[in-house]
């Protein structure tokens, strides 16, 4: 089953010009970040070690202002970000899978700079409130020297990638991090907003939380929160 899907349109390596351009999109982000964090932060992940040092800085500089709606005076890192597709050559990356296992597909045409910016040009095409959550983890996923396979996706993920079915299901990852028992339907504002409650006490630093993981565990209980009383 596709869960997510990228397109980057680049040139081809015998042409002169450096462009870049998006294709088909489908990039789930809720909870946050999704297949489609996911698959974003595995492509920059796979090809940002192969970037010139140089530019690497630029690329962070990059992710921060797409992540903020700022205007991107083109061309940058080289290379020009466009519409048109005419003549250029395309990859594609996907992440498959069913239940808790998953497969990156990513495709290792065109130079690892144009993967990389391709990724974060689609942060772009989000909703502004996904944008925000995807730029730490997409930073988080430059970083990152180990295999793309469950560890990657548990340091990009968080309490979210525990059950990676579950993110396919917002509402089911939500119910489950709450607490609420297995097959629990409707639920109640007051049931979620007590549930809440009482897990965040249990991560709190305050009442023996564990200091390290206590601001990703309060995020994602918030999140979980949204997602049922929204």
């Amino acid at each position: 089953m596709l869960l997510a899907e990228l397109e980057v349109w680049h040139s081809r390596p015998v042409t002169p010009t450096r462009r870049v351009a998006l294709g088909h999109l489908v990039l789930p982000v809720e909870p946050a970040p999704g297949f489609g964090g996911l698959l974003l932060g595995a492509v920059i992940a796979s090809n940002i070690g192969r970037v010139d040092d140089d530019l690497v800085p630029d690329v962070h500089r990059l992710l921060d202002q797409v992540g903020s709606g700022q205007r991107v005076a083109q061309p940058r890192l080289r290379h020009r970000y466009q519409v048109d597709r005419h003549g250029l050559a395309v990859s594609v990356h996907r992440l498959s899978g069913e239940g808790d296992s998953v497969k990156f597909e990513l495709d290792p045409q065109g130079s690892p700079l144009v993967q990389v910016l391709g990724a974060i040009y689609a942060v772009e095409r989000l909703e502004a409130v996904a944008r925000h959550v995807l730029v730490p983890v997409l930073h988080r996923a430059m970083k990152w020297s180990g295999p793309i396979g469950p560890s990657f996706i548990a340091n990009l993920a968080g309490a979210a990638g525990a059950s990676l079915s579950a993110m396919a299901d917002p509402r089911a990852w939500a119910l489950e991090l709450l607490g609420f028992p297995l097959g629990t339907g409707k639920v109640t504002k007051k049931d979620v907003t007590g549930r809440y409650r009482d897990r965040l006490r249990e991560v709190h630093p305050d009442h023996g939380g564990d200091e390290a993981l206590a601001s990703r565990a309060i995020s994602d209980l918030t999140e979980a929160r949204r997602v049922l009383t929204v």
